[in-house]
């Protein structure tokens, strides 16, 4: 490499200096200053925050560890996204040099294909939070990376594109949260192995992975998974409600998310969230939506009517169970919703037409309607009421506002509409 390649090169600490020197980071509470070591590249004085975000910066190599010493001592996250860092050897400088490094990124760096080396991971040792999302990075690595981070919290390993789970000698008793999204994991087999390698784990995000089943008895989830508080299952390929069941053998399971699968497509919205709720009764929050007592209640009861005509034999033993708790409930009556209509007859003059009546409309609205059924004059009409049980003790009720919907006027089958054309008043002189 000659001098002008050299010059060119993105390491972590010129990207460092060129970021957060004082001409382009002002001072503000939280950062700390710190004098520019003999010799460094870094400007006299740098302004350097304890969550340094560098993603983007084009950085292949780490540059002086002492200048990264002396600067970053006092970080506590570093993003590296989107970066071209391709040797763990030039990772494990900057980490190394990083005492207190809680989170780190390396999504989007070009790991594939680079193992990272035993006598190089207990750098890692102090990281709690690990981003690897499309980097590619091997299951020997990330297996080496977990047996050296014993305190190791959350592990985010999204887009690598794996289909299968590689085993390991040693698993990683600290981690809590997996997240797997958008691999390619299918065959429930492979997912079974995080609860060997992730004992401890409460939250599993299986997003986007094409997982056909939940394939284990209740003993065998019981074993493997006793921790698991939460799992992701959106746009998986789970397509029989004996999969939903199974997640009822997590013993401590209560937040799930189950939407975009296979299984679901045929419902509406409202019937997946009833039947999922009605077969999980330990889950709380459901698709990322707490569940309050009465929409549980109303839920079973749903399910116990949609089920109550299937044949015996098909039946699944959630039904059995709610049965026992609510008893056979009766069909619900069926509403019909559908605007309202009535026939009456129209009379205008000598004519007497049978008109439908949308019974929702407004007296407005019916004027309109008859001016143009009845070729009416646009001198305006006044309309009268004419119930056929009352009328002879009452008489015509005019239909007077506008906005008033015909409904209230109790109208019925049968009644009579009287259309009279509005008369002006003259005053003449004749009429003194």
């Amino acid at each position: 490499m000659d001098s002008s390649d050299e010059e060119e090169e993105r390491t972590f600490i010129r990207v460092l200096s060129e970021k957060y020197n004082p001409e382009n980071f002002p001072y503000g509470q939280g950062v700390v200053v710190l004098p520019s070591p003999p010799g460094s590249p870094v400007k006299d004085r740098l302004f350097l925050p304890s969550v340094l975000v560098l993603n983007d910066c084009g950085i292949s190599k780490a540059g002086d560890r002492s200048d990264i010493e002396a600067f970053c001592a006092h970080v506590l996250e570093l993003d590296l996204a989107y970066n071209q860092l391709k040797d763990w050897g030039e990772i494990s400088t900057i980490v190394s040099s990083i005492p207190h490094l809680d989170f780190l990124n390396l999504s989007m760096n070009p790991l594939s294909g680079v193992q990272l080396e035993p006598s190089l991971a207990d750098v890692f040792s102090r990281v709690r939070r690990l981003v690897l999302i499309n980097t590619q990075v091997s299951w020997d690595t990330v297996h080496t990376l977990t047996q050296h981070t014993p305190e190791l919290k959350e592990l985010f390993l999204c887009l690598n594109g794996y289909d299968t789970v590689s085993e390991s000698q040693a698993s990683c008793p600290s981690l809590s949260l997996l997240q797997i999204t958008g691999n390619q994991l299918q065959d429930w087999a492979e997912v079974r192995k995080f609860g060997l390698l992730y004992p401890s784990l409460s939250t599993l995000v299986l997003a986007n992975n094409s997982v056909s089943s939940v394939g284990d008895t209740k003993e065998t989830l019981e074993r493997l998974f006793p921790n698991l508080r939460s799992i992701n299952l959106n746009n998986s390929g789970l397509s029989q409600w004996e999969d939903i069941e199974r997640l009822n053998f997590f013993p401590k399971l209560e937040d799930v998310k189950a939407q975009g699968m296979p299984l679901l497509q045929s419902y509406s919205t409202q019937e997946r969230r009833s039947l999922l709720l009605a077969q999980l009764p330990s889950v709380i929050v459901l698709n990322g939506s707490a569940i309050s007592d009465g929409e549980r209640e109303d839920a079973e009861r749903f399910f116990i009517r949609y089920y109550q005509d299937v044949p015996e034999q098909e039946l699944p033993q959630r039904y059995h169970v709610l049965v026992s708790k609510y008893g056979h409930l009766a069909p619900l009556a069926e509403v019909d919703l559908s605007p309202r209509c009535t026939v009456v007859d129209v009379r205008y003059g000598d004519r007497v037409e049978p008109v439908t009546l949308r019974l929702e409309q407004t007296v407005g609205d019916l004027k309109k309607q008859l001016k143009a059924l009845l070729q009416l004059p646009t001198n305006g009409i006044r309309l009268f009421h004419v119930d056929k049980e009352m009328s002879s003790m009452f008489g015509p009720e005019e239909l007077k506002c506008s906005f008033r919907a015909l409904h209230s006027y109790s109208i019925q089958d049968g009644d009579e509409i009287l259309v009279v054309p509005k008369v002006k008043n003259r005053c003449s002189s004749s009429d003194f």
